[in-house]
């Protein structure tokens, strides 16, 4: 990685800026291109309402009961809701002042940037001292903590300042500078303190310092002094790039590859630009991989593969990857191709300022393609097929019970047919103060006990780097895919097991016809002992139809048939509910098959086929 000599030699010295830092030029001609592309009239359409709204409505407040109620309750949404409008509000106000070159949203703008420099911290409260007690001895106080957001805030006022120069008003202009030196460059840049996030190995890497980094650029005239900035950034970059292994995987799933990396290509992209094409960082195969990642993990838009905290559906951002495969000259992945600003519900700066620079028109809709993808370092197996034109697709993984925003999932899998996940990953649920704590295996979505892998004498799979999976086989054979995991390590000692190898097998639907595939799965069980019980359980969104033998799940264009022996298995399903990353209630129906009574060596085999339309007959 670049290092603080070669900076130093890259970066323009007295004060001077490239133009097109910013993600591009924004010159009349250019704002007049942008104002005149279809691709961007929708989301045009979008910042426009907002500024409106924005200018007529009062800023939402931030009374001390939302702040503290963290602290309190462990409830974040009620903070955070008027918090991220307010970034919104930032968003829209400066774009449309900027894109249709007016002034009728200065004052508003003027308003909402004295607001936010009078916020307490730019920090969120989840990631302040949790205790009052704790803050009198902190070596950085809660104002100069420098979180995602704290670094995310510093970005989007930096750039407002850059693309908006000489309009805002000088007091304002004065104002931001002062509060992003106090709250993010001193605290980062010039104390020997090192923030968690700057050895982490996931998305808060790339995010705190691609924002804080950013911000620097932008603002930062002296040439020694961002150098060494920009240094201590590539360091966290660096550990950011080391929790990617070289198959290129996103362990915490598309959502935080669209964070983390987007980030990282936003960051990589200014620093080109400010050291005229001296210092690049999208280099190299491994970088190639993960850029390519939403591609292997697309499923019928806007749903994609979606293990750990990574919502079932997800809004990719056009621009970035629009750029990401003009570099790299890979294919666009499935996505919609109509940049929203409401696709972020924190309403990050970067993601819409580059949809409006970097969107082209070959990001129209397109659909998920045919194909397999095996990342042997994740242990993720993903097999697409297309069905009468409807997409199908089977994913199993591996791994193991200490990935980042884990899930003790091992083994899981999903079935997705015709635009429904008929067996499916839950996903996120809503973050709190203890879902990020000691009671996080006790949420639903994170626990075995909300995906599709068995208990085994009431113990559901533990947490931790040694609950792991090994790669027993993954292979196509006359037809068939095959993967086979050992999973004895992902239970601990009170399952009473001595073995536990799960097998996949699954046949992709052939030509026309009802069938659009098959999956066995076939578990193989020893123990130390007699008078053994076995629970196999089956996640779903689809409420299953369960009769002798059979289990249904219907969706809107295909339907899943799970066939058993009702002699060794008893079957019923649970209405669970829960609530999803946004606090949205969702129903969850887990279907249970038990055995019980078992001897110490005991296989169980579930035969799921994959059908296309709907059932004939009804079940009850």
């Amino acid at each position: 990685m670049i290092r603080f000599n070669v900076l130093r030699g890259s970066v323009p010295a007295g004060g001077a800026k490239p133009p097109g830092l910013a993600g591009g030029i924004w010159g009349p001609e250019r704002l007049g291109q942008i104002r005149q592309d279809p691709a961007l009239a929708g989301l045009l359409d979008e910042i426009r309402a907002e500024a409106k709204r924005s200018a007529a409505e009062p800023v939402p407040v931030l009374p001390f009961h939302l702040f503290v109620k963290f602290a309190d309750e462990g409830s974040r949404l009620e903070f955070e809701g008027p918090y991220f409008e307010r970034r919104g509000r930032l968003l829209a106000l400066a774009l449309a002042s900027l894109v249709d070159e007016t002034d009728a949203y200065l004052p508003a703008l003027n308003d909402l940037l004295w607001e936010l420099c009078s916020e307490y911290s730019w920090a969120l409260p989840a990631h302040l001292p949790p205790r009052f007690e704790e803050i009198p001895d902190a070596r950085v106080k809660p104002e100069a903590t420098v979180d995602l957001f704290a670094a995310e805030t510093a970005h989007a006022l930096a750039e407002t300042l850059y693309v908006l120069e000489g309009r805002l008003h000088p007091w304002v202009a004065y104002r931001v500078r002062e509060e992003i030196e106090r709250r993010v460059f001193r605290p980062l840049f010039e104390t020997s303190y090192s923030f968690h996030w700057e050895t982490a190995e996931h998305n808060w890497s790339a995010v705190c310092a691609g924002a804080a980094g950013m911000a620097a650029m932008l603002l930062e005239n002296d040439a020694n002094r961002l150098a060494g900035m920009l240094d201590r950034c590539l360091r966290a970059m660096e550990c950011f790039l080391e929790g990617y292994a070289e198959d290129g995987c996103c362990l915490e799933g598309i959502g935080y590859w669209n964070y983390g990396f987007g980030y990282f290509v936003y960051f990589a992209e200014m620093l080109e630009v400010l050291t005229e094409g001296k210092v690049s960082l999208l280099e190299g195969e491994k970088i190639a991989r993960i850029a390519a990642f939403p591609e292997s993990v697309a499923l019928t838009v806007p749903q994609f593969v979606n293990y750990s905290d990574a919502s079932p559906v997800h809004e990719l951002q056009p621009g970035l990857n629009c750029r990401l495969a003009a570099r790299f000259g890979h294919p666009l992945p499935p996505m919609t191709g109509r940049p929203s600003v409401h696709s972020d519900h924190c309403y990050r700066w970067p993601h819409t300022a580059r949809n409006l620079q970097w969107t082209h028109a070959g990001a129209a809709d397109k659909p998920a393609a045919a194909g397999r993808t095996y990342f042997s370092d994740a242990a993720w197996l993903i097999d697409r097929s297309v069905h009468e034109g409807r997409l199908v697709a089977f994913s199993a993984k591996g791994g193991h019970n200490d990935e980042p925003h884990n899930h003790n999932d091992l083994g899981h899998f999903i079935v997705h047919a015709a635009g429904d996940a008929l067996l499916a990953d839950l996903g996120a649920g809503q973050y709190t103060k203890d879902y990020f704590g000691s009671g996080r295996y006790g949420y639903l979505h994170n626990s075995s006990e909300g995906h599709s892998v068995p208990l085994i004498n009431g113990t559901p799979q533990r947490a931790g780097r040694e609950a792991r999976a090994e790669v027993l086989r993954q292979e196509e054979q006359d037809g068939v895919l095959c993967f086979k995991l050992d999973l004895t390590k992902a239970y601990g000692q009170e399952a009473g097991l001595s073995s536990y190898v799960r097998s996949f097998e699954w046949r992709r639907g052939a030509g026309e016809g009802l069938d659009a595939g098959e999956l066995r799965v076939l578990d193989r069980f020893e123990f130390a002992g007699d008078g053994s019980r076995v629970e196999e359980r089956l996640i779903s969104l689809t409420e299953p139809s369960v009769r002798q033998g059979l289990v249904t799940w219907q969706g809107a264009e295909a339907s899943l048939e799970l066939s058993f022996d009702d002699e060794v298995w008893q079957a019923q399903t649970d209405i669970l509910h829960t609530t999803d990353h946004h606090g949205a209630p969702i129903t969850v129906y887990r279907t249970r098959l038990t055995a019980e009574g078992i001897g110490r060596s005991f296989q169980g085999e579930l035969s799921i086929r994959c059908r296309m339309g709907r059932l004939s007959y009804q079940t009850s």
